[in-house]
């Protein structure tokens, strides 16, 4: 008879109590053995993720915010993306326009089925809630879910404003947006009435191309697209999306251009750029949403700039580079903004 050692005498048992314990999960029911995997999620855990906002406001948290708040947040954090006033299309998609009081009386836009160029945000959507749980979840690209409540009612009354769909001393609060919802341009623009919602009839599965009518001249023109910058600005996306499929996301360099150039984590002003999200409109070499900073130290060769430059940074402004506007950086502590400025003015 062989002899075993403590050691081996103990890897048995344990082996002995694995073999046991996968026997008896297979042999319980199904519930117990997923049951005896994971835990249940704490109260704090499901707050977090529970955040969306449904047509019929379950989920929407208590607050309110004035039109003019809005258009103090949406000019520091919102319009160098989408416009002073929602008119953006060299970014994004406009967010207000195309829209009439008789839209608003009768809760369809009749635009939506005519000759206007483009289709706004206020044009399609249908509920108010949409708008509100969206810039909640996702507003602003680059810190999402940074703005309080108030903030966001704040921020839907102004885009709700520049609509005409409420006044101009307007207070948007969780006690009167259902109100404001029976003003929505599109609201009777969506129907559940159709064969793709359970229990409502067939599915119309031969229906005519929605292309039929085109003709042999017409044009396909790009006129809105995710820039460059932004398109990894979370991570790689190729890698947060599914990878069947017509929608694959981004791949980093591949047919996309470059991420800015010049961030490096040598450069101390590069490197507070990127930091105070400066590289999200300015590239060293080449114009991306502003001129590129090489642009803007060629401007100001051989003048005594540091002090004007900081100064235009500090405020913001609109109409020397173009229509875009640059929001405000008051956030910036002078030593950083003077070091940024002077590596603005020695790009290449």
């Amino acid at each position: 008879m062989s002899m075993l050692t403590n050691a081996g005498r103990a890897a048995l048992m344990a082996c002995a109590a694995a073999l046991c314990g996968h026997a008896a999960m297979a042999a319980a029911p199904e519930g117990s053995a997923r049951a005896a995997l994971g835990r249940t999620a704490t109260p704090a855990e499901v707050k977090a993720w529970d955040i969306d906002v449904r047509p019929d406001f379950q989920g929407l948290p208590r607050g309110s915010g004035t039109v003019s708040r809005g258009q103090a947040v949406w000019d520091g954090k919102c319009a160098s993306c989408h416009g002073d006033f929602g008119e953006s299309n060299e970014v994004f998609s406009p967010i207000v326009g195309g829209t009439t009081a008789e839209d608003i009386k009768r809760g369809r836009v009749a635009s939506l089925t005519g000759n206007q160029p483009y289709r706004t945000t206020l044009m399609k959507v249908s509920t108010v809630s949409t708008l509100w749980d969206y810039i909640h979840r996702a507003m602003p690209w680059n810190a999402p879910r940074s703005l309080s409540a108030d903030d966001v009612y704040a921020v839907t009354a102004y885009l709700l404003n520049l609509g005409d769909i409420v006044p101009a001393d307007f207070t948007l609060s969780d006690r009167n947006i259902a109100e404001v919802q029976q003003k929505m341009p599109n609201r009777n623009g969506m129907t559940l009435q159709h064969g793709l919602w359970p229990g409502r009839g067939q599915a119309d599965t031969h229906n005519t191309a929605c292309m039929k009518d085109c003709t042999a001249t017409a044009t396909v023109k790009v006129v809105s697209t995710m820039p460059a910058y932004a398109r990894d600005a979370h991570g790689e996306l190729a890698a947060q999306q599914r990878t069947v499929g017509p929608t694959r996301g981004w791949a980093a360099g591949a047919s996309a251009p470059a991420a800015p150039a010049g961030v490096t984590a040598q450069v101390p002003g590069a490197q507070l750029a990127s930091q105070y999200q400066c590289m999200a409109c300015h590239a060293t070499d080449r114009k991306l949403v502003g001129p590129s900073f090489a642009e803007v130290a060629r401007k100001y060769k051989g003048q005594d700039a540091q002090d004007a430059l900081a100064r235009k940074i500090r405020a913001g402004g609109q109409g020397a580079w173009g229509s875009m506007p640059m929001p405000p950086q008051a956030q910036i502590p002078d030593s950083d903004l003077r070091t940024v400025v002077g590596w603005i003015l020695e790009a290449k």
